[in-house]
């Protein structure tokens, strides 16, 4: 009898997979007693036994690589991001979080504070105060650059109690711009020069608490400091898929929809007074795994995660729209790349 290659048998397909390869290497599976993990096969010649090519390609990235926008609101972005490996998907939301530029406080200069909170405590409140503004109007300042309209924006804040009068709650409205920069001198003047001024005594009593000082705003990036962060988070997930791998029928079929606490699952009726079990909004499935926890049940429903596909949230600060936060983040990846590209040839 000839010897015959492996490859040539009839049972080995060539140029596709089998179906448990295939759905190895595009969804992770969840089982009901164990953490999923996340692993990506990308080596050119993992499948090359069977005559498949798992190379990344450019022209396949272009073709698979799409975003779809699901909700945008002043506030906050969810969107798909489908055909791209989870190291670049976790690049982005890196970027989102530590190297979007901002405008945040980065300089206090107090002129008196006579409340119940230390400046340094009132300095560090103050420099996460998001301030709306483009900082894409502005220029970054170095130690060695003086404060001017293109690298720093001046605010002022002063607020007063009156005597035998309610505390004050002190808020972000009081802040108030100055367009014509700082209004404090760089040396105080002696009070013996200003014949208005209180004569100093053995004491200083105060009947009432006040707060006058000057915040300098300039830009930077969340990776220096987490008051740059332009947003309150950014996260993503994998795309959920939910599958019955049975008929699940009549009481069993209530009994899994009772099973989910996001009501993934729905109850059609098929006639005959039959009722059966369907997938219905997969995408709302946390994995909690209550669904397969139980006898027999992980032989009825599967629970995967499809590797490429990434379900984006942002929620800005309020200093930039989402929409914005997304734009800015390309164009950094982009930047990235390029110097990479670069730097290889």
């Amino acid at each position: 009898m000839p010897r015959v290659s492996a490859l040539d048998l009839p049972d080995v397909p060539k140029g596709h997979l089998p179906p448990h390869l295939e759905l190895q290497r595009t969804r992770v599976l969840c089982a009901s007693d164990a953490p999923t993990h996340t692993e990506t096969i990308q080596y050119s010649g993992a499948y090359a036994s069977v005559g498949v090519d798992n190379s990344l390609r450019l022209d396949q990235f272009c073709r698979d690589f799409r975003v779809e926008v699901i909700r945008l609101t002043e506030d906050d972005m969810e969107f798909d991001m489908v055909g791209i490996d989870p190291s670049l998907a976790n690049a982005f939301r890196r970027i989102l979080i530590a190297e979007v530029p901002t405008m945040a406080i980065e300089k206090v200069l107090i002129a008196n504070n006579t409340s119940v909170v230390q400046d340094e405590v009132l300095a560090h409140r103050l420099g996460l105060i998001p301030i709306k503004v483009d900082p894409r109007l502005f220029e970054y300042m170095s130690e060695n650059d003086t404060p001017n309209e293109k690298n720093t924006i001046v605010f002022k804040l002063h607020v007063k109690c009156k005597i035998k009068g309610p505390r004050l709650t002190v808020k972000s409205d009081e802040l108030k711009w100055l367009s014509n920069g700082s209004e404090l001198p760089l040396e105080m003047e002696s009070h013996t020069s200003d014949p208005a001024s209180k004569q100093k005594t053995y004491t200083a009593f105060t009947c009432s608490q006040e707060i006058e000082l000057e915040a300098h705003a300039v830009k930077g990036m969340g990776k220096t400091h987490a008051k740059w962060s332009p947003v309150s988070t950014a996260w993503y997930r994998m795309l959920p898929e939910v599958v019955l791998l049975q008929e699940v029928e009549d009481e069993m079929a209530e009994e899994l929809v009772k099973k989910c606490p996001v009501n993934v699952f729905d109850i059609e009726d098929v006639g005959k007074g039959k009722k059966r079990a369907t997938v219905a909004r997969s995408r709302a499935c946390t994995l909690c795994r209550e669904c397969i926890r139980g006898e027999d049940w992980e032989k009825r429903v599967a629970l995967r995660r499809v590797k490429d596909h990434f379900i984006f949230t942002i929620e800005s600060t309020g200093a930039l729209p989402p929409e914005v936060l997304f734009t800015e983040a390309v164009k950094i990846l982009e930047d990235k790349c390029e110097r990479v590209i670069t730097e290889l040839s």
